[in-house]
């Protein structure tokens, strides 16, 4: 099995990269985001793998971080959702972004993926409700206000800050991790005038 490619970038496709090992190419089919992170075309990198083998066909699925490679893993854990799908829904979430919408039960979210319908959307974010990869790019004081907010029991307070400040063009998921953090300084008691200002700064900084 390959976990994990140094080598160089050899060259660029639509949907996929050409990492030259020692001499040997490797096409690792990848996220958007991946490729987009990734250095240019006869420069140092390294690719996480994951090597789907099947009766017809070997691929290589590369990414950027472990995380994004667990989600990756984690995605085609739902029916209806293969690697095909899993990349394109990787190339429009980041990680952090995919644990605050599975959080938050924000299936509109989720939906901004290419191939990913309304069901499928909400089947999703059902299904992977409290399966966030252990080395998840999001924090556990937000991930459990997230949670909080998903299930519709967060605090009175800390609901009307995140409405607010999504009211003013924020996503759910800035704002419920704006006011976690000012949460987790302040205290779940503040007054919800100062988490909207406070979430604020932490959103301008």
């Amino acid at each position: 099995m390959i976990g994990k490619l140094k080598g160089l970038v050899d060259a660029f496709g639509d949907d996929h990269v050409l990492i030259d090992v020692n001499g040997v190419c490797y096409e690792a089919h990848c996220s958007a985001k991946t490729l987009a992170a990734l250095p240019r075309v006869g420069e140092a990198a390294v690719v996480f793998i994951e090597m789907l083998v099947r009766e017809d066909m070997i691929r290589l699925y590369g990414f950027s971080s472990e995380t994004e490679k667990a989600w990756f893993n984690l995605l085609m854990t739902v029916q209806g959702v293969g690697a095909r799908v899993a990349l394109a829904i990787l190339s429009a979430l980041t990680p952090s972004e995919l644990s605050s919408s599975i959080a938050l039960q924000d299936k509109a979210m989720v939906g901004r993926a290419s191939g990913v319908g309304p069901k499928l959307a909400v089947r999703i974010v059902t299904e992977l409700k409290g399966k966030v990869p252990a080395i998840g790019a999001i924090d556990a004081g937000t991930l459990g206000l997230q949670a909080a907010l998903g299930e519709g029991v967060a605090a009175s307070n800390v609901t009307d800050a995140v409405s607010a400040l999504t009211n003013l063009g924020y996503s759910s998921a800035q704002a419920s991790a704006a006011v976690a953090r000012v949460v987790g300084r302040e205290g779940d008691d503040t007054a919800t005038e100062k988490l909207i200002r406070l979430g604020l700064r932490e959103l301008s900084s």
